[in-house]
Parts: structure tokens; C-alpha cells; sequence
């Protein structure tokens, strides 16, 4: 099944993809950010019954430089990379309607991290893409890049950027990339456990299908967009369980 890069594999949603795609016979490249221990945690609960080989590997999706250095070493290891999960993400909850709140540092730190990480990923990790037979980008976003609801403006923008990145780039790459977004709602995950009971309470039954996403929700549509979507690209792919439908 070839090779996949994930960023963002040591978290919860990201491990969740990882684990998925090494279930559907890929090697994987288990992308992290800080915390090298639990990225090797992740490699050890691969599955390796294909013969797979997994790495986990630093990938500082904010440093360009950086991201040329990790694009060689993949190369040397693996030639070609079919598949870019762009799932590294940050965030910190700020009200709305708390402008002085949502500083100039904290807006820049969730681009740079959000919009031109993935991009730079892109960028960097191009000409592994090319060498694959049918190579696909799949950028996780959200559901607050639709609603501009989320846990602060700059989150929701950024998502919403990311959002018209896949488009732009899904036509600038094709026919040779597919790049697609998988937009989950809430998902139980690091973040929804900071928040109190009584909001993910208020989520969940605001949601038509009566429940939040889980880690394997989102990697089950990274999955299929692998694996069953081959005709599909530059589109938005929700796993959101209906929640900006609201219920009656």
C-alpha cells in the first residue's frame, strides 16, 4: 500500500490516523513535534503483519529549513511518499468576543502553525509525492472553519484557510495529487478532556447522530479517502455527526 506521512501522530486524532493506515498495510512515518516518547509509543502499536516499516520522525511543520532536511531523510528510507496527512494543529480557547484576549502572538502562532505548516509540508515534501503512482494530501481541519465556531477566531479562520488551500491546491497539483480536507465536528480527544462536562454535554446533543467523533471516526474517512475516493479531490469531507445542522 505504499507510504504515509502523518504530522501531529503522537496526539490523539493523529495516532488514530496512524494506526489506521498502517491497519490498511501502509508503512508509516509517525510525524511529531516535541514529544519523541509518545511518537514511539505509536510506532510500537503498529501493525507490521505486511511487512511495513514505521519511523517516527520529527517534523517541525513551522521550520521550512527543517522540513527540507526531514524531505531527505524520508527520501533516502522510502523514495516516495503516497500519502500526506496534514494533521498537525494548534489551538487555545479565547471568547469570541475578547479581542484584546486573541493577541497578535497568539493569532501568528496558530498560522504559522495551522495554515503555512501544512503548506510547508506540501512544499517540502513535493517531489516525494510526485514519485508515488497515485499520491494524495489530506489536510485535517474542522467544522469551525464552516461555522466560525470554535475555540477562538484566529482557530476558525485558519481552518477556514486551510479549507481554500485544499481547493487552490487541488487544482494546482492535479491530475498527478488528490488534495482533500476531513472537517471533524468535536472530537473526544486531548482537547474535548480540558473542557467541562456540561460543554461536551451541550455539543453532543446538539448533534442529529447523538454523539461526539472519535480519533477513529476522523481516520476512518482519511481511510476511505485513500483507499475508496479516487475521483474525488479539492472537496471537504465532514465528520462532524450533522452538528451544524443543530437539532429540532
Amino acid at each position: 500500500m505504499g507510504t504515509a506521512i502523518v504530522t501531529g501522530a503522537s496526539g490523539g486524532i493523529g495516532s488514530a490516523i496512524a494506526q489506521r493506515l498502517a491497519a490498511d498495510g501502509m508503512s508509516v512515518v509517525v510525524g511529531y513535534g516535541s514529544s519523541a516518547e509518545r511518537a514511539a509509543a505509536v510506532v510500537d502499536s503498529l501493525d507490521t503483519s505486511a511487512g511495513q516499516t514505521h519511523t517516527a520522525l520529527a517534523i517541525p511543520v513551522t521550520d521550512s529549513n527543517a522540513l527540507d532536511v526531514v524531505a531527505t531523510e524520508i527520501g533516502e528510507q522510502y523514495r516516495a511518499v503516497d500519502v500526506l496527512v496534514n494533521c498537525a494543529g494548534k489551538t487555545q480557547p479565547v471568547a469570541h468576543d475578547d479581542l484584546d484576549g486573541l493577541s497578535d502572538d497568539v493569532i501568528d502562532d496558530i498560522f504559522a502553525t495551522n495554515w503555512r505548516g501544512p503548506f510547508a509540508c506540501v512544499r517540502a515534501f513535493r517531489s516525494l509525492l510526485d514519485a508515488a503512482e497515485a499520491p494524495v494530501i489530506v489536510n485535517i481541519s474542522s467544522v469551525s472553519g464552516v461555522t466560525g465556531q470554535g475555540s477562538n477566531v484566529a482557530y476558525c479562520a485558519s481552518k477556514a484557510a486551510l479549507d481554500s488551500m485544499t481547493r487552490s491546491l487541488a487544482r494546482a497539483l492535479g491530475p498527478a495529487i488528490r488534495v482533500v480536507s476531513v472537517s471533524p465536528g468535536w472530537v473526544l480527544g486531548e482537547y474535548a478532556a480540558r473542557m467541562p462536562a456540561e460543554i461536551l454535554d451541550i455539543q453532543r446533543d446538539a448533534t442529529p447522530l447523538g454523539r461526539l467523533a472519535t480519533g477513529d471516526d476522523v481516520a476512518a474517512a482519511v481511510s476511505a479517502v485513500v483507499r475508496d475516493l479516487p475521483f474525488t479531490t479539492g472537496t471537504i469531507i465532514s465528520v462532524d455527526g450533522g452538528r451544524p445542522l443543530g437539532t429540532n
